[in-house]
């Protein structure tokens, strides 16, 4: 009977080992919190490409090359550059464009609303924001509306 009782602690022992194990893996690793970045971009190159009808109309085309700023819209931290199509005449663009920063390069996608805040989906990145997921808000930044604030929720 001695000899029987043996094996007991070393088959109790990986059958703890073995919970422990599925539990970290059911648990996965400790999502990191997004790395926010806050910017102010200067639209000083918007242009619009009238395409279909005179005038705002689906279609059309909208392109720029931007400068952006720190939060304080103090220094110049980089640039971005993309395009719009008008989809929906008077209210939304269809966006697209890369923020190229020292760090690298991120890449966004949606709707920006001529009214109110747009949120887009970051589509990926470059050097430290390979891979990168998550969100970017847009907001209208002062009064002249040629300037906006952009919040970076990278993942």
């Amino acid at each position: 009977m001695p000899y029987s009782l043996k094996p007991l602690p070393c088959l109790h022992l990986m059958l703890i080992a073995t919970i422990a194990a599925g539990a970290f893996v059911a648990a996965g690793p400790a999502a990191a919190d997004p790395q926010e970045l806050k910017m102010i971009e200067h639209a000083t190159t918007d242009a619009v490409t009238d395409t279909g009808a005179k005038g705002d109309s689906a279609g059309d085309i909208l392109t720029f090359a931007n400068e952006v700023f720190d939060a304080d819209d103090k220094t110049k931290i980089g640039t971005d550059q993309g395009h719009c199509i008008r989809t929906v005449p008077g209210k939304t663009w269809e966006c697209f464009w890369t923020l190229t920063l020292d760090k690298g390069q991120i890449t966004v996608e949606g709707p920006f609303n001529d009214t109110g805040d747009s949120l887009f989906a970051i589509t990926g990145g470059t050097g430290e924001f390979a891979g990168a997921q998550g969100e970017m808000a847009l907001s209208a930044y002062g009064t002249k509306g040629d300037a906006y604030t952009f919040i970076y929720k990278v993942k």
